[in-house]
């Protein structure tokens, strides 16, 4: 089983961000040295609510500083760019990094972020499904040419050509059903923000794998994200899971505005209308604090033997083969983050990479899942 981990970099109020992102690029630094397989970088713009405005630029870098880590993106979100120049900056990453990328992609959910691109948001899904199939055909192609919608390109090569068939290895993110379909046609694996029950998403990746299959794809193991509190006993690991977790659904409303309901009357992100109940009711102390505790407990948290347990059940239900994880969360100090990923990078992912119960690929174990309307949260 592959282990990865994620830069996610959040502003935090009276702290220069050049700072904050001094902290988490020394983290991305600790992960080839500790043994990590993967290094993952976001997207977000705007708000502050993860300061990550060029995954491919942010990863470049990394491919200079490292020799042997996949280098991967969740998730580059395709509306919001030029399909061509998405597609060289995949094929300069591929050869600057000797083939070491992973490339994820996404629609995006934040109305200030559309509105910050002049993108219309009713036309995100037509949009991601031209720009994917174009940036397939600009990388597998010598040349090409384009006559669609949104996009009309003339005869043209990307240059230089990659290397290594990104194409390929390409991911999407999805926590809607109109997403989920779209990913099937174009022959994407799933990459899943853990943002619901386990067997909710065993559900959704056991769907998907039917539907994936339905249109002549072989399925390929999902690629997990989640966020990890590693500690030298349960309740410091429950402590800062609680303390820092607690803090996103702020920033979470703050970008997204989930809260006021407005997706639900948006062409393609109907689905989301359904986290307008969850995020009105963050307001209600009570409410927040069960829906910390909820969340806490479909993260990974613990001591490194609590880690190791939970971890083999998410994979017995959900067949993943590629955990990426989060370290650093909400306000947690820097050396907190630095701890738990080192207690984590000691003892628990040895077992991860090499025990044969995490070896081989195996189906999602389907259970009936009692997930209800106020227990979906938001994706990355």
């Amino acid at each position: 089983m592959k282990v990865g981990t994620a830069l996610s970099i959040l502003a935090q109020p009276g702290r220069p961000d050049a700072a904050l992102y001094h902290e988490h690029m020394a983290i991305g630094d600790l992960a080839e040295p500790l043994g990590f397989d993967s290094l993952w970088a976001l997207e977000h713009h705007f708000t502050g609510y993860s300061m990550s405005p060029a995954p491919l630029q942010l990863l470049s870098y990394y491919a200079g500083r490292t020799k042997r880590v996949t280098l991967g993106t969740c998730v580059v979100v395709l509306p919001w760019h030029d399909p061509i120049r998405v597609a060289e900056q995949i094929a300069l990453l591929d050869i600057i990094s000797g083939g070491r990328t992973l490339m994820g992609f996404g629609r995006g959910a934040a109305t200030v972020e559309y509105e910050g691109f002049r993108i219309p948001m009713d036309e995100a899904r037509p949009r991601f499904v031209e720009s994917a199939q174009l940036i397939i055909k600009a990388l597998e192609n010598e040349t090409f040419e384009w006559d669609g919608e949104f996009f009309k390109i003339p005869r043209m090569s990307i240059r230089p050509r990659p290397i290594s068939h990104p194409e390929r290895r390409f991911y999407a993110s999805s926590v809607s059903p109109e997403s989920a379909e779209v990913m099937a046609k174009l022959g994407f694996g799933m990459l899943v923000v853990m943002q619901n029950e386990w067997a909710k998403a065993a559900e959704d990746i056991h769907r998907y794998r039917q539907m994936i299959r339905s249109v002549g794809h072989t399925p390929r193991p999902p690629i997990i994200l989640t966020n990890v509190a590693c500690a030298p006993t349960r309740e410091e690991a429950r402590d800062w899971a609680t303390t820092y977790l607690a803090e996103k659904w702020d920033s979470i409303d703050n970008h997204y505005h989930f809260s006021d309901g407005h997706l639900s009357n948006v062409k393609g992100y109907e689905s989301y209308g359904k986290l307008a109940k969850t995020y009105t009711k963050m307001k209600e102390d009570s409410f927040r604090a069960k829906a910390t505790d909820f969340y806490v407990s479909i993260q990974i948290a613990g001591t490194p033997d609590d880690c190791i347990q939970q971890i083999a059940e998410l994979r017995r239900l959900t067949g993943m083969d590629h955990l990426v994880t989060e370290f650093s969360f909400g306000s947690m100090p820097h050396h907190l983050s630095e701890n738990s990923m080192r207690l984590f990078a000691d003892k628990v992912m040895p077992v991860l990479q090499r025990d044969a119960a995490f070896q081989g690929e195996i189906d999602p174990f389907v259970e009936t899942s009692t997930a209800s309307d106020d227990r979906l949260f938001a994706p990355a």
